[in-house]
């Protein structure tokens, strides 16, 4: 089957349906594919502490680049700092308060509130209690979903992208070897028909989000799993800063599972407290900013209190807070720790440090093009080099909105002069006739994921390093021949991907012998 648009759009959070609105208003044929039955099952919807938004009036953007730079450890893109600082305003004010609606809390005389979290110098993050990217998630598809408003935009629901279509690489032709390498679309698979469908567009958007569920613990969703950043290797494209995983400090100890509930950085923003088994505070021996210190620094620190102590968690506490306004300003934490038997007014939160975002990705130019033609990347699988080697905390959220905005503009500018590629020209996809095993494959990428937590997490070392690369070694091998001949199945995709990915940061942790930001390399 052939499907053709404008625009093809991989992943359904923040940063694409930003750039889906854009097109669609333009009168672009938009397709949005996501793996997920329900597009708004992103990491944009796990989302908790909120989204920066630097009113001029208040708040100057050197200082808002100067907070992104250190938080970084003085890594970051500058440039593309300084265009988030300078464009983000007027973006997010008509994407969620003009067009979305999106209901972020206000005082009883209608303002927006503001808080501060983790390397900020300024109160200047707004929020919708304790479920921000929630809020932003459904406004944005409620808004994309009106019909008579846009009628040109399609979702691929339960339909996962296995490759881009690239002539050099699937055109039936040796003279198509000879093309611009550029990208033409994508092979997806449509998992409740088991086909594969040939999806070709003028323009394609990654828009996958980051790597966090190849980790055993993790605040991501399922979906994190590196699919976009595996596709545009594959074809191709450069990658970027992938060693750079950062981990949130704070994510619920339940003793059990593998995705943790986050514990938005804003419960420390608002003043709890992180102590050890002891009941001691003890952020002060780390960093002079305490609690507050940019979020490896905290992670590390918790670690090291475990380490020490031989425990399997730490403490934050807010209960020195008025109870009723813990529950008013932290309703999804408190409903959640309340059926983990955990009163967040009364007792303080058991915690542990979990693999929470990607900094590194595909790389871009500041108007969100990759180095291969027609194929662009928004959000946390790409890389303009923002974030350095640490994200500073609510960046995420205003980099999908601005530079999915900035990808529509260009896309936009550019659209009227492409032609969607032949699709006769491009080899249907050969579906591999082999059982799947899929209790085989839930194995694999359990090994995965404990492997990228024990050797490649908040410590490196060249040991670890070592033992990491033997694994995915043999790892790669067999999967890539099982791959060639199986049966197709959303998880095998995922667990070709995921060992791929995994090689990216193996490779680039074992280039990186400087420890940088949410980079920590041992010594031996």
């Amino acid at each position: 089957m052939i499907k053709e648009f404008d625009v093809l759009i991989v992943g359904s959070g923040i940063a694409g349906l930003t750039s889906a609105i854009k097109l669609a208003e333009q009168g672009a044929r938009v397709g949005i594919c996501t793996r997920e039955e329900e597009p708004k099952h992103t990491n944009t919807y796990w989302a908790q502490g909120g989204v920066i938004y630097s009113q001029k009036i208040w708040d100057d953007e050197d200082t808002l680049v100067e907070d992104i730079n250190r938080a970084s450890s003085h890594t970051a893109n500058l440039e593309a700092a300084k265009i988030l600082a300078n464009r983000s305003p007027e973006i997010l004010e008509e994407i969620f308060l003009e067009k979305a609606n999106t209901q972020f809390d206000r005082d009883e005389a209608g303002e927006l509130l503001f808080t501060k979290e983790a390397a900020h110098s300024k109160a200047r993050i707004i929020y919708k209690g304790d479920y921000t990217g929630k809020a932003i998630q459904v406004s944005l598809l409620n808004y994309l979903n009106d019909k008579e408003r846009f009628p040109t935009v399609e979702f691929l629901t339960a339909h996962t992208a296995i490759d881009l279509i690239t002539p050099n690489h699937h055109g039936v032709a040796i003279q198509q070897r000879y093309e611009e390498n550029k990208v033409v679309g994508a092979y997806v698979f449509d998992q409740k028909n088991e086909k594969v469908k040939k999806v070709l567009a003028k323009k394609t958007i990654l828009a996958t989000g980051g790597i966090g569920a190849l980790y055993l613990h993790n605040s991501n969703a399922s979906s994190s799993r590196g699919d976009g950043h595996a596709m545009a290797a594959r074809a191709g494209a450069q990658m970027l800063n992938m060693e750079f995983i950062q981990f949130h400090p704070t994510t619920f100890y339940s003793g059990t599972g593998h995705r943790r509930f986050l514990v938005s950085e804003a419960v420390r923003g608002e003043g709890g407290k992180l102590l050890n088994s002891k009941g001691e505070a003890f952020m002060d021996k780390y960093h002079p900013d305490k609690e507050l210190a940019p979020r490896d620094v905290v992670a590390r620190a918790i670690l090291s209190e475990m380490i020490a102590l031989k425990d399997d968690y730490v403490f934050l506490d807010i209960t020195h807070k008025d109870p009723e306004w813990i529950k008013n300003r932290f309703p999804t934490i408190y409903e959640y720790c309340l059926e983990h038997k955990v009163d967040i007014t009364k007792d303080p939160i058991p915690v542990v440090p979990a693999a929470h975002y990607t900094c590194g990705g595909v790389k871009t130019d500041l108007k969100c093009r990759t180095n291969l033609k027609n194929l662009y990347a928004v959000g946390e699988v790409s890389c303009t080099g923002l974030h350095g080697a640490n994200r500073l905390a609510s960046t995420s959220l205003l980099e999908g909105v601005t530079f999915g905005y900035i990808a529509a503009e260009e896309i936009s500018e550019s659209l009227k002069d492409e032609k969607i590629y032949d699709a006769e020209k491009i080899r249907d996809w050969r579906i591999g006739e082999d059982a799947l095993d899929l209790g085989l494959i839930a194995q694999d990428i359990q090994t995965i994921k404990q492997t990228m937590w024990n050797y490649l997490g908040l410590t490196r070392s060249k040991n670890r390093l070592a033992r990491a690369r033997a694994m995915f070694r043999e790892m790669s091998d067999e999967i890539h021949k099982f791959y060639r001949h199986a049966a197709l199945h959303d998880e095998l995709i995922g667990l070709r991907n995921g060992v791929e990915v995994a090689n990216m940061v193996l490779n680039a942790s074992v280039r990186n012998k400087k420890s940088v930001g949410c980079f920590y390399r041992e010594k031996s």
